[in-house]
């Protein structure tokens, strides 16, 4: 899987296993995940372009990089996604944010889109789409072909986890789009859910069933 990158960091290692644990309370799995998509943040954002301008250091004048071009967008798959969101904008707290309302309908599992508000301007920008889970890949590949609709061109999708199973279909349906996650699970179960996995990802963000 060429365009599949598995950030293997020993912190972001123990991090997951935080956030599989069951036990883990919902404050702690709020906060362990915002650490993790910091680290992710700033493993994705590792080629942004830099250019060399001139600035006065309390002893001299000196050139420095300074990141040119115009600035990121993050863009949410809702609701789930915005768990990711914010840690990214730790980072990157300039970056501009988009959000995509996709639903998983339990019977088909495809997704519905019921919201959609990007920047006028997203079509200049380098996109980062992120979503917890990439399960079925139906919600990934669904936002990302939107994303390609308002024109997009460059975009990078990430996530905590994924299956081999929505990885293949996400590749077959996007090859030009990296993925970025954290680990590569074992399968998908009769109903959609990655195993081991962390369970419903949105429901263990916000305490809901």
């Amino acid at each position: 899987m060429p365009n599949v990158t598995v950030l293997d960091h020993p912190l972001l290692r123990h991090k997951l296993t935080l956030l599989r644990d069951k036990t883990t309370p919902t404050a702690m799995f709020r906060q362990v995940a915002r650490e993790i998509s910091l680290l992710m943040a700033y493993e994705v954002t590792r080629d942004l372009p830099l250019e060399t301008i001139t600035i006065e250091t309390p002893l001299e004048d000196m050139q420095a990089d300074h990141l040119t071009g115009k600035k990121l967008c993050i863009v949410s798959i809702l609701r789930a996604g915005n768990g990711i969101l914010e840690g990214m904008l730790d980072l990157v707290p300039s970056a501009r944010v988009g959000h995509i309302g996709l639903y998983r309908d339990h019977a088909t599992l495809q997704p519905v889109e019921y919201y959609l508000k990007l920047p006028t301007d997203i079509a200049d920008r380098l996109v980062i789409l992120v979503d917890p889970m990439l399960a079925t890949g139906n919600s990934a590949i669904a936002a990302t072909a939107r994303l390609k609709n308002a024109g997009v061109k460059a975009i990078k999708f990430v996530c905590l986890l994924a299956a081999p199973e929505g990885i293949a279909a996400f590749t077959a349906a996007h090859p030009d789009v990296p993925v970025f996650t954290g680990a590569i699970d074992r399968e998908l179960d009769d109903n959609g859910y990655i195993r081991p996995g962390l369970g419903d990802a949105g429901d263990r963000f916000y305490g809901t069933r």
